[in-house]
């Protein structure tokens, strides 16, 4: 009953309230139900909230509850049995109702059950009560903390989202990206950038958007409503999107293919500069509250944040970079006799602009320098300490100083800097007319190895303390390291970054390398691409890289009389059958099977002398003479001075028939001397005669 029929009640009985209206204003009642019995007492307030007439009421359980649908009877039956067959002593409820005038009652109830001594209920009494404008109100305040909820999610998950974006990129990546209208409760986007007089519309985002696309680029001018709202630095709101679009023509023409009912057009602004203008669309909005369009306005605050700290990161690593740029050498050498590739990975996490550096130098008598290297750090400074010691150790090179020499004077060069870094490198010099190479390490990670047959190895190369390091603790020794590359042999060298992954063992990384190499191509350049396409995961973990990749000319020879070369290492106990295999499986393929176990018997001969009796390793070649009988050569090439002598063993003897081996097998033999060392050759095959080449003792 409401409180104007009460009123009218009032004057009709001569301003005395009755009993009745006075139970309708409290809306409160109690009951007493005899569960054994199976009725219900109700006083007149409850009835009154139940909906039932005093007068007609038939103290029924059922009849009391005949206003409420079967869900909600059926809801309120549950919680009573629970209640009854739980033991428990008491339970409340809060259920609908139809009133007679078709509007919804929440009703509450509370009771409490009587139990006998052997715990059965026999009576429940307790108290109903109108609950409607408490639920109604609880309603109302629980949407509205949902909403504000909502909306204080919406501006957490954004901030959290710009804070990692680090470039304009990132934050164009962080709005448009997986959730980014999630974020921002919208269900499209625009957002454009102020460059030169111009607003650049760097991001759309959004179903239809991309039939503005030839808009993205226009004078800052009236005529377009973003436009309008970066010049003239206040927000627009509408709630009638397609009635405000008609009214520009550049965008009339589009109306239909923009499904959007609402727009909140907002400028950029950062410590009071107008960086651009986002533009926030919506399917469902009607009206904007007090409560959204400051939602809104905070969420640009926070891209124009956002966008004004990765514009000023954008234009201090293009500086950076570009200093960097200049700092690495602007073209390669030609160089004879071989090819290198080189490729340079800037980091591109935070202002890491870094030390990594590479260099070709050419050198006296047709040699060829090559060194890659990293200074300490990760900024300016690092690239600028970079440049200075990448030309002062291309100075020492130039002047034909040995290896070691350059890296030690390059140390003191760095140690009398005015800085506190320190650098690492590795810096060989090669020849690649007898593809003798002389390497230095600092502090860096040596060298990969490609051999003709396609295996990779990593030759042992003795290292030295950093550069810097080295001259303040009085220890500039670099040891030299001899390599040998023999025709179509691949040299590759790289600073950590390429290798390297926080939390992996660098070793890894080195073997991830290896097979990479060893899989690749053959050419400097096709190789060096693929392993960039290779890495480049990798490298975006956000540290330089730098890459050089050295390969001597292959000598394949000719159809008529082909060639292969292989550098065997001591310390690769798998070289010399590997060796023997490659013999055999080119002899077979040239077409010269029936000297393949000659030949194979010979080369593990040849080959085992070296290794056995020398300190270094040892260079097969194996070719085919056209002329004029066309026949097997072998050679055997290492570093020793001294030459085999024939021996007579004994019966028990278990070695010192090399050489009668030789006598038995090869049609013609000899020993010749190569620069620091020797090579000891055969023939197979057919000959005029025997006449076997003098062998010098």
């Amino acid at each position: 009953m409401t409180d104007n029929r009460a009123l009218g009640a009032e004057r009709e009985h001569g301003g005395e309230i009755q009993p009745t209206e006075r139970l309708a204003m409290n809306r409160t009642g109690s009951f007493d139900w005899d569960v054994d019995a199976g009725t219900i007492d109700v006083d007149d307030a409850g009835l009154l909230v139940f909906g039932q007439a005093p007068e007609t009421f038939d103290a029924r359980p059922a009849t009391l509850v005949r206003r409420l649908d079967q869900p909600e009877r059926e809801r309120l039956d549950t919680v009573i049995r629970d209640a009854l067959t739980s033991g428990r002593s008491s339970y409340a409820a809060y259920f609908r109702l139809e009133r007679d005038d078709g509007s919804e009652q929440w009703t509450h109830v509370q009771a409490r059950i009587l139990r006998t001594r052997d715990g059965r209920a026999h009576r429940i009494v307790g108290i109903v009560r109108d609950a409607t404008s408490e639920v109604t109100h609880s309603e109302f305040v629980r949407e509205l903390e949902k909403r504000r909820k909502r909306q204080t999610d919406m501006v957490e998950r954004s901030t959290r989202a710009l804070s990692r974006a680090v470039t304009v990129d990132d934050v164009t990546a962080a709005l448009t990206g997986p959730g980014g209208l999630a974020r921002l409760g919208a269900d499209g986007l625009a957002l454009g950038l102020v460059e030169n007089g111009s607003l650049n519309i760097i991001a759309l985002s959004g179903e239809s958007l991309d039939v503005l696309d030839d808009l993205r680029l226009r004078r800052l001018e009236e005529g377009l409503p973003l436009h309008e709202t970066v010049l003239s630095g206040r927000p627009l709101f509408t709630s009638a999107f397609q009635e405000l679009i008609q009214g520009y023509p550049l965008l009339a023409p589009h109306a239909g293919r923009l499904p959007f009912r609402a727009a909140a057009y907002l400028p950029l602004v950062a410590q009071a500069r107008t960086l651009g203008g986002m533009a926030l669309l919506y399917r469902r909005h009607t009206t904007f509250t007090a409560d959204e369009r400051n939602l809104t306005l905070g969420l640009a605050a926070i891209v124009a944040q956002s966008l004004q700290r990765a514009i000023l990161f954008d234009e201090e690593r293009e500086l950076a970079t570009g200093l960097q740029a200049t700092m690495l050498p602007r073209r390669i050498p030609e160089i004879r006799g071989g090819e290198i590739a080189v490729r340079y990975h800037a980091a591109w996490s935070g202002r890491q602009v870094g030390g990594d550096w590479y260099d070709v130098i050419p050198l006296p008598k047709g040699r060829v320098g090559i060194v890659v290297g990293d200074v300490q750090g990760h900024d300016t400074h690092a690239a600028a300490i970079m440049g200075q010691l990448r030309i002062a150790l291309r100075a020492y090179a130039g002047e034909g100083h040995a290896p070691s020499t350059v890296l030690a004077r390059a140390s003191r060069f760095l140690a009398e800097l005015d800085t506190e870094r320190f650098a690492t490198c590795t810096y060989a010099q090669v020849d690649l007319g007898s593809g003798t190479a002389r390497a230095v390490r600092a502090g860096h990670l040596g060298p990969l190895i490609r051999h003709t047959d396609g295996r990779v190895g990593s030759p042992k190369l003795q290292g030295g303390l950093p550069l810097g390091i080295a001259s303040v603790f009085g220890d500039e020794e670099y040891p030299e390291t001899r390599l040998d590359l023999v025709p179509g042999e691949t040299l590759v060298m790289c600073t950590d970054g390429l290798v390297e992954e926080p939390g992996t063992d660098i070793g890894q990384g080195m073997e991830a390398l290896a097979e990479a190499i060893g899989a690749g191509p053959p050419g400097a350049e096709a190789l060096a691409d693929h392993l960039s396409q290779r890495f480049w995961e990798r490298w975006g973990a956000g540290d330089d890289v730098a890459l050089l990749v050295l390969r001597r000319s292959p000598d394949p020879g000719t159809t008529r009389a082909p060639r292969i070369h292989q550098y065997i290492h001591q310390a690769d106990p798998e070289g010399l059958s590997e060796a023997r295999a490659v013999v055999r499986r080119a002899l077979r393929d040239w077409g010269m099977r029936e000297y393949a176990d000659d030949a194979e018997l010979l080369t593990g001969e040849l080959l085992g002398n070296v290794l056995l009796h020398t300190e270094g390793g040892a260079v097969l070649t194996l070719e085919v003479l056209p002329e004029p009988v066309r026949r097997v050569r072998l050679a055997v090439q290492d570093r020793s001075s001294a030459w085999p002598r024939r021996r007579t063993p004994g019966e028990a003897a278990t070695s010192g028939r090399g050489l009668l081996l030789l006598d038995a097998l090869a049609a013609r033999w000899g020993v010749e001397p190569r620069g620091e060392g020797k090579a000891v050759w055969c023939e197979i095959g057919p000959v005029a005669g025997r006449d076997g080449a003098r062998v010098v003792p």
